[in-house]
């Protein structure tokens, strides 16, 4: 093995004036971040097998790639980035290795590393804004050495406000961890949901309450439980009449509608009243997502439909919101597609929509189904969203702890 040791270390002179950024509590002190490190290349080392360390395989996103050469650092050791869109990233080295192009060695003492670490950490944004270079962007290494650092007076006090933020920081972590299983669960205890509707678990016990012996389902094609029609096509530069908003297929959500962007074109009193909402109208897209689809609950209002979406009218004892369900549920268990044509772009033409199966229950069966789902996935939705707002807040709150920290607060 042939060894050639490189111990070259950039350290920027320290300003004799620091411009406090806040004040301190007795017994701390502000000094330069020169003061308590160095950056170094690390040991050159040739000939010997070790992983390369890099950032991809640091985040886990890159398999082990094993090479024969490099700048040696050992477990544990801190590496910076210090040249990409991330620099000022600190790592700490899981096993000996080479150390990645990108990195320089973190050479720290006379302070707890992990302090240094954390607070280096609040940093990241500013050492990202304030990157050199422009075709490769990398640390500004003047900024970093200069970098005002408040300094607990003994070793001791630095490794006891690094456990309180260790130990605040595992209780936002499983908080953390628990809030994003609800949201990656999300899905799949909403197709649990659906699956036990459309298999008649879902009101076993609403059949029991109202002795409701039978509720047998039929299977009926879309063209037997209703009527329905493709929008068209205004031609906004001849067409002549009153102006009057229309969806687009962009307009249609799950559910319900994104009203937010309507446009207006000119319309003959005829051709509003062909194709004029009405409360209880469903509305499936038969382009862009086929089969998104959304009932209109508002009351009959002067808005009509373009192309690309197909309007169906239930016939009597057919619920439109149990109707839009099911489309829903056949997507979601990927049977939808069978009824699309076209090979790069999809389509569902009214000829398919006509020819999709559907199972229905009684009609009050089918209310009691819009009923329970209705309620039962209104609260997923709210339990997802409330999760969501919590993986938001964790960091904002870790970003306070840490702050808090550096002020000699925790």
């Amino acid at each position: 093995m042939a060894k050639k040791e490189s111990r070259h270390a950039e350290l920027v002179s320290a300003s004799p004036n620091i411009d406090a950024p806040y004040e301190l509590p007795e017994g701390w002190k502000w000094i330069q971040q020169n003061e308590v490190c160095r950056l170094t290349d690390g040991e050159k080392i040739s000939d010997v097998e070790y992983p390369y360390l890099e950032v991809k395989y640091l985040r886990g996103n890159k398999d082990k790639e094993i090479i024969t050469s490099g700048k040696f650092v050992k477990t544990g050791t801190k590496v910076i980035l210090v040249d990409g869109e991330n620099s000022g990233e600190v790592f700490t080295v899981p096993e000996d290795g080479y150390m990645g192009s990108t990195f320089k060695s973190l050479s720290i003492q006379n302070v707890d590393e992990n302090y240094l670490q954390f607070f280096i950490a609040t940093k990241k944004d500013f050492y990202r804004n304030n990157k050199k270079g422009s075709a490769i962007p990398h640390l500004d290494k003047k900024l970093f050495f200069t970098m005002p650092f408040p300094l607990p007076p003994t070793i001791e006090e630095q490794k006891r406000i690094i456990n309180r933020i260790e130990s605040m920081f595992a209780k936002l972590d499983e908080a953390k961890e628990k809030a994003q299983n609800v949201v990656d669960s999300f899905e799949t205890r909403k197709a649990a949901i659906l699956h036990q509707a459309f298999t008649g678990n879902l009101t076993a016990k609403w059949r029991k309450e109202n002795c409701v012996s039978d509720d047998s389902w039929e299977e009926k094609t879309f063209s037997e439980i209703g009527a329905s029609n493709l929008g068209k096509m205004l031609d906004a530069n001849k067409n002549t009449g009153d102006d009057v908003r229309y969806i687009r297929n962009v307009n249609v959500r799950w559910f319900d509608f994104d009203l937010s962007d309507l446009l207006i074109m000119k319309a003959k009193p005829e051709e509003i009243k062909k194709l004029s909402i009405k409360r209880g109208d469903l509305f499936i897209c038969e382009g862009g997502e086929p089969g998104r689809c959304a009932v209109w609950k508002d009351n009959d209002i002067d808005i009509i439909f373009q192309k690309a979406i197909h309007r169906f009218k239930p016939n009597e004892g057919v619920s439109s919101d149990f109707v839009a369900y099911s489309i829903y549920y056949l997507n979601q268990i990927g049977k939808l597609s069978d009824y699309f044509t076209g090979t790069t772009i999809k389509h569902l033409t009214g000829q398919s929509l006509a020819k999709i199966p559907l199972r229905l229950p009684s009609f009050y069966g089918q209310q009691e189904i819009v009923r329970i789902l209705d309620t039962v996935l209104e609260k997923e939705r709210i339990a997802k969203s409330a999760a969501e707002q919590v993986l938001e807040q964790v960091d904002l709150l870790k970003k306070s702890i840490l702050a808090r920290a550096f002020r000699g607060e925790l």
